[in-house]
């Protein structure tokens, strides 16, 4: 279905959602990091925050057509 979503985006849509991808990708390990050092409970809050965010993003770019 993903497939079907992305094929109906324009060049500029598909292209964030990329981006959106790799930056939750990345996030993702640094959080999985900053978990495991926990030398700023902060820095786990703030890569939390932003994972949502972007999650958020990218369903909205889903979700237009």
């Amino acid at each position: 279905m993903t497939t079907v979503i992305v094929n109906s985006m324009d060049k500029k849509a598909k292209k964030r959602l990329e981006v959106i991808k790799k930056k939750i990708e990345t996030l993702q390990k640094q959080l999985a990091g900053a978990k495991q050092q926990m030398d700023d409970p902060n820095e786990v809050q703030n890569f939390e925050n932003e994972l949502v965010s972007l999650k958020k993003e990218m369903e909205e770019l889903k979700s237009q057509k």
